[in-house]
């Protein structure tokens, strides 16, 4: 470390929190190492930079090892159920977050926040906090490709697709690189932004995102398409993935009509805007069919369509077979 880093660490900024602050990390099995790392490593660089024990971290499970969806396991110190003095318990968890249902950890996670210990998810988490009964009227978000099941289960719940959210003694993140942006606002809270730049820089992860940063790249980039009416159409068509617009509604969001939106979309897709449309909810409920246990007539209603049936051919159209014979590929590793 250079001698003017030495120096910027022992700044007073680093008193503004007087105490160690105590986290919990409860890793659910098939958790991503991308997010797990992302999230405990700032930690663990905050105390090496300033040379103070700044944050103890604690893990927490069931088992002796916790295995990750990679070649990496987790031994816990402690056992789920340990009534150990936190600040702060984060839950990682990616796969199929919908999957678990462990009452001993949901009345666990209760017994944390009754008792004032700020809950927080990340990625797949905060699926587990809904499912828990944690976040009512409370905003949070999770990882783009849980948003749209997790709407669907739980319509009162107010998600936001941003990289991170803070709502008093919540706070839920996206995963992937995101908990890197997540655990700089916390740091900055508390011991300043001077110190929390410093532990960003160990990463070299310069380009500190805000809270509301999207969590997916440019329309632009992602459909190889610049149109601005192409791109709002799109965007609505995502944002209406259960509830299904019409081609008038779409054209009316676009501000232009029906012909020359089709036109637009054949032009740069090779299909109709409708076609597209339900290439797109059959996509999205394929990402389902590979990674959650959801009922097939669950994963239907979630992306638009009438029934099982309905859905079933068009996913045979589609892929060349029908969503029960998919779901024995393997699963994809979310983040």
């Amino acid at each position: 470390m250079q001698n003017e880093d030495i120096n910027l660490c022992k700044t007073d900024e680093i008193g503004l929190l007087d105490r160690t602050y105590r986290v919990g990390v409860l890793p659910i099995p098939g958790f991503a190492l991308m997010s797990y790392a992302c999230t405990v490593e700032p930690f663990r660089a905050a105390n090496l930079l300033s040379r103070r024990s700044l944050y103890d971290v604690v893990h927490f499970g069931d088992a002796v090892r916790v295995e990750s969806s990679g070649a990496a396991s987790i031994e816990p110190r402690h056992q789920v159920g340990a009534m150990i003095d936190l600040d702060l318990l984060l839950v990682v968890a990616g796969g199929d977050p919908f999957a678990f249902a462990d009452p001993a950890v949901f009345t666990w996670l209760a017994r944390l926040s009754r008792r004032g210990v700020r809950i927080g998810g990340v990625s797949g988490g905060s699926v587990l906090l809904a499912n828990a009964g944690l976040m009512s009227g409370r905003r949070l978000t999770v990882h783009w490709d849980h948003a749209a099941p997790l709407a669907d289960r739980f319509p009162d719940i107010l998600i936001e697709r941003k990289l991170f959210v803070i709502d008093r003694d919540r706070v839920t993140c996206g995963g992937g690189t995101a908990p890197l942006d997540l655990m700089h606002a916390l740091i900055a809270s508390h011991h300043g932004r001077v110190f929390a730049r410093l532990v960003s820089d160990w990463f070299l992860h310069t380009d500190i995102r805000s809270a509301a940063a999207p969590q997916r790249g440019g329309m632009a980039e992602r459909f190889g398409a610049h149109s601005p009416h192409i791109l709002e159409a799109v965007a609505s068509m995502e944002s209406h993935v259960g509830d299904p617009l019409s081609l008038k509604q779409l054209a009316l969001m676009a501000e232009v009509s029906t012909r020359h939106l089709n036109r637009l979309f054949v032009e740069a897709f090779g299909q109709s805007v409708m076609d597209y449309y339900r290439d797109l909810r059959l996509d999205t409920g394929r990402r389902l069919i590979r990674s959650t246990a959801m009922r097939i007539g669950e994963i239907a209603n979630a992306t638009g369509f009438s029934s099982a049936g309905h859905f079933s051919n068009a996913y045979l159209a589609r892929f060349g077979l029908r969503p029960r014979a998919d779901r024995n590929t393997p699963k994809a590793a979310y983040v």
